[in-house]
């Protein structure tokens, strides 16, 4: 017969350590066997075999692997639709419980229930628990229930909920003893998943102190390391949100809304899925977008003629990241100078951004655009030259990426004019308010 075992299936939180599920499936009475499933409903609609965040997924994973192995276990690495996979490990071992933690967007959520209901008419139980947020789904509401739709009063009720209860951490390492023993699995080769070896940079992950201390007087300057970098780490979860969010109570609390910022756009995703098609204002919805794809490309590529545009568009085409001030910036622009679709622009970064997260990378363009929840004001329009002059002003960053820009005041074969661009966009959005 058999032996009957639990599973445990990383997503999006890729560590050992301080780790919800897997601590409780190590806590089960059961050996544990992990798993990771490289989703082909997920890669098949990726078109760039040399995607960076596949490759930093795979590097991950073989680093799990590698930890478990010397741990005396395993990491079971699959390809396939979860379903597929689900049908075999079903056939193949005697499974008691899957355990996960819980994941907030449209996809997964569907991805889940259905596991879920394969796994339930075998009789096997699929528990999940929260770990990749410090509070979820309805933790943090208004008085009447409802969910929060402006900033400002939600992170009031999320800090004042926060205690040290919700940033404990959970002790895997005390129950590792428990991982499967007598199970060997091969890990499979990234031509195996359909994609290539590229190049790419990370930051560490260890969490610098300093930086976070100095953040709310440096998080805005793109030449000056001045931001964590970690939000690639966040989005696959290579580093514990407990750890970093007690960091960021501790130490600076401009840090910890940037934090807050993060759960408060899942908690939209969550609430209202709705805005994966369409803005959040109905209103909006009815904007004359110009949609010029000539104009789009040349924004894609960075050459729009504004340096400081240009430069972060260079940015994420070469590296997978933009820093976070010059990502409003460029959407700024894309939306309110060119007055082009936000999802545009969204649709862009989800292909491009190393640390592409929906609900933070749609909450940040429907922001820009003016159509989104707590959004920027319709009239705030980014002038590219004053946003250089405040927080470029040597030019260090925009020299690094558009070197024939040497001139802080010129512009060079501008895509359109500023003053032009603000008048037709006030006119644009004024008809629909």
């Amino acid at each position: 017969m058999k032996q009957l075992i639990n599973i445990f299936w990383f997503r999006r939180d890729l560590r050992l350590h301080d780790n919800a599920a897997l601590y409780y499936a190590l806590k089960s009475g059961l050996p544990v066997l992990p798993i990771f499933i490289f989703d082909a409903n997920i890669l098949e609609k990726l078109d760039d075999k040399y995607d960076k965040r596949v490759n930093y997924i795979y590097d991950t994973i073989l680093n799990l692997y590698k930890n478990l192995t010397d741990l005396g276990t395993t990491l079971l690495i699959c390809h396939g639709t979860p379903t597929d996979v689900w049908k075999k490990l079903v056939s193949a071992y005697n499974i008691a419980n899957v355990y996960a933690n819980h994941d907030y967007e449209p996809y997964a959520i569907q991805r889940d229930k259905e596991a879920y209901g394969y796994l339930e008419s075998y009789g096997i139980k699929f528990n999940t628990y929260k770990d990749q947020v410090i509070f979820e789904y309805n933790e943090v509401l208004k008085d009447d229930s409802s969910p929060f739709t402006v900033f400002t009063p939600y992170s009031k009720r999320w800090k004042a909920k926060l205690n040290d209860f919700y940033l404990k951490s959970y002790p895997t390492h005390k129950y590792y003893d428990a991982f499967i023993k007598n199970i060997k699995a091969e890990p499979i080769e990234l031509q195996a998943i359909g994609f290539r070896h590229c190049t790419y940079q990370l930051p560490n992950i260890a969490v610098d102190d300093s930086l976070i201390k100095t953040y709310n007087e440096t998080r805005n300057y793109p030449a000056v390391k001045g931001t964590s970098q970690l939000s690639v780490h966040l989005r696959f979860g290579t580093i514990s949100i407990r750890q970093l969010a007690t960091k960021a109570h501790t130490l600076n609390e401009t840090f910890l809304n940037e934090l807050i910022w993060r759960e408060f756009y899942m908690m939209i995703l969550w609430h209202f899925p709705i805005v994966t098609k369409q803005a959040f204002k109905p209103a909006y919805e009815y904007i004359s977008w110009r949609n010029n794809e000539a104009e789009f490309i040349k924004w894609c590529e960075g050459n729009t003629g504004y340096a400081i545009v240009d430069a972060g568009m260079r940015e994420l085409n070469a590296t997978g990241y933009m820093h976070n001030r010059v990502r409003m910036i460029v959407a700024s622009f894309l939306t309110k100078h060119l007055l082009t679709d936000w999802r545009w622009g969204e649709a862009y970064f989800a292909k491009k951004l190393m640390d592409y997260d929906l609900a933070a990378n749609n909450g940040g363009w429907q922001w820009c655009a003016g159509c989104g929840c707590d959004a920027a004001p319709y009239f705030r329009i980014f002038n590219p030259m004053l946003q250089t002059l405040k927080f470029d002003n040597n030019m260090e960053y925009i020299k690094k990426w558009v070197p024939e820009h040497q001139d802080i005041s010129y512009v060079q074969s501008a895509i359109v004019d500023h003053d032009f661009a603000r008048r037709r966009t006030l006119e644009a959005y004024s008809k629909i308010k």
